[in-house]
């Protein structure tokens, strides 16, 4: 597991430490994300044998890989965002200078953290209410809803997490705003 260049030198202080394990466990839920997907495809080649081959019917598989998929895309939100994985446009931050580059960043930067919060707020409160009312799935499985609803709060947890650790890189000059380099 190989954390960013810019990030794996550690460095001093608590808020080097703090983006240092941030980045961490923004990388561990990304290699859990990729176990779910894989472990969805396996189930998925299952499924198809069973249905193809064996000709019998299937119980769970498919909403597994639909609970296994949902949690991949939510557990590996605060991977793509270390990596800056996502679709970035950036037409409006080279056109600005080095100072407003840097109020626009923390501007959008404050906004994503407060909506994430929010998400988060949520999707603990949808989680805790599926945990406490024991919420079963309506299929033949019956899966307690509040394990694979585990991964909303996580999710958005670790992209809070991720974001204000990308935040606290870019106030202290460990990164640079969008990632450009100042001119």
């Amino acid at each position: 597991m190989t954390l960013p260049k810019k990030l794996s030198n550690g460095g001093q202080g608590i808020p080097h430490k703090f983006i240092y394990a941030v980045s961490w466990l923004s990388t561990v839920s990304g290699w859990l994300a990729a176990l779910m997907i894989v472990a969805a495809v396996v189930i998925t080649c299952q499924m198809i044998y069973v249905r193809a081959v064996l000709n019998l019917s299937t119980i769970w598989q498919t909403e597994a890989v639909v609970y296994l998929m949902i949690s991949a895309t939510l557990m590996g939100l605060p991977y793509v965002q270390l990596l800056r994985g996502h679709v970035n446009v950036d037409l409006i931050p080279l056109l600005l200078s080095a100072a407003k580059r840097k109020y626009l960043y923390f501007f959008t930067l404050l906004l994503s953290i407060t909506i994430v919060f929010v998400m988060v707020f949520y999707a603990f409160e949808h989680w805790h209410l599926a945990f406490e009312r024991n919420w079963r799935s309506d299929t033949v499985w019956g899966v307690r809803l509040w394990i694979p609803y585990l991964s909303l709060p996580v999710g958005f947890f670790l992209l809070l997490l991720q974001l204000t650790a990308d935040f606290s890189a870019v106030l202290i000059r460990k990164d640079t705003p969008f990632g450009l380099e100042e001119n």
